[in-house]
This record gives structure tokens, C-alpha cells and sequence, in this order.
């Protein structure tokens, strides 16, 4: 009996395009986030921060491939604050990668790309919710290392920082706070 095996694409980094998300692109980063997903909570996330004073247009990234987009990455503006002092940092929130293209380190391109233009743009430090394998390779690390602590329950190795620059978190800690948009008190 002869196995049939499914081939996805292989995209050559060179055919792959990420650049700074344009106004013509938002239906098409709507679908991508929904398709990610599986449900539109992620898209519409990113329709309202693209509306509030946490945005950073130049950093909200597409991936394009043969003129269609199919990855998306946000960061936008967080504060991280205790009793005595609040510093800006980011949040990584979403990634999305269309179903069809996942697995093929166009996500990992966008984060790279993402980070890459943060530190640029003199961005300190960059907080992440998600799964602590997929991040570390980036040189996240559990935030509670600098004693930065979530808004919200959630085990603390899934919830993460990394520094944009040596020693950028070194006199930080305290309490994440998200940007409206995100729902969290």
C-alpha cells in the first residue's frame, strides 16, 4: 500500500517580503489573523490597537509571498510599572501565520524582523504571552527573571521578556500594563 505524503510549500526566504504593514493591507491582515486563529478575537484585537495611542506603525509587519500576505506580526506600546516608576516597553501580540504557510519560519522571520526594527527605533525591552520553547530561541526569558509580573494568572514561564538592549531591564520591575485594546484591567 503506497502512503501518500502532503507537501506544503517551500518558500525560498529570497521569493518572502516583510515589510511595514500599509492602509491597503488591513482586509487581508484581518483574514490573516481569522485564519490563524480560527476566529476573529486576534483580528479584531488588531483593528483596535491599530486605533490606540499603543500603536507603532513601524511595527506592525506583514510577510508577503508571490503579492499575497500571508504572515502578520504586531507590537505595540506597554508600561511596566510598580509604586515608584512606569517604563515603556512592547508587547508582542499577534503573530499570525496563514494555516497553508505555518511550520515554515515565516513567523519566526516576522518576530526576527519585528525585534530587529524595535531596537532601531530604541525600544528597550519586549514582553510575550505564549509557549517558552518557540520564544526562547529569540532570547526571551520568564519575565519574573526581572521580577516584571503579569496583570493576570498565568504560569510564569509562558510569560516573557527579553532585552533589545544589555542591561535594559536591569533597574525594571513591576506590573504589565496593556494598552486598552486588550481588554485587561
Amino acid at each position: 500500500m503506497c502512503k501518500q505524503m502532503e507537501y506544503k510549500h517551500i518558500i525560498d526566504s529570497k521569493d518572502l517580503i516583510i515589510r511595514q504593514e500599509e492602509e491597503p493591507d488591513i482586509a487581508e491582515v484581518f483574514h490573516v489573523n481569522v485564519a490563524a486563529f480560527d476566529q476573529e478575537d486576534e483580528a479584531k484585537l488588531v483593528d483596535a490597537l491599530r486605533l490606540s495611542d499603543a500603536y507603532v506603525p513601524n511595527l506592525s509587519l506583514v510577510a508577503v509571498y508571490n503579492a499575497e500576505i500571508i504572515g502578520h506580526v504586531m507590537f505595540t506600546k506597554i508600561i511596566i510599572e510598580n509604586e515608584e516608576h512606569a517604563v515603556e516597553s512592547l508587547a508582542l501580540a499577534p503573530v499570525a501565520v496563514l494555516p497553508e504557510f505555518q511550520n515554515m519560519k515565516i513567523g519566526q522571520q516576522l518576530i526576527d524582523a519585528g525585534l530587529s526594527v524595535a531596537r532601531q527605533a530604541g525600544f528597550r525591552s519586549v514582553i510575550v504571552l505564549g509557549h517558552p520553547a518557540y520564544y526562547a530561541r529569540f532570547g526571551f526569558a520568564p519575565a519574573i527573571k526581572w521580577n516584571i509580573k503579569p496583570p493576570f494568572d498565568v504560569p510564569s514561564e509562558n510569560f516573557m521578556a527579553i532585552e533589545l538592549h544589555k542591561g535594559a531591564l536591569e533597574q525594571v520591575y513591576g506590573i504589565v500594563r496593556y494598552s486598552a485594546p486588550f481588554g485587561i484591567v
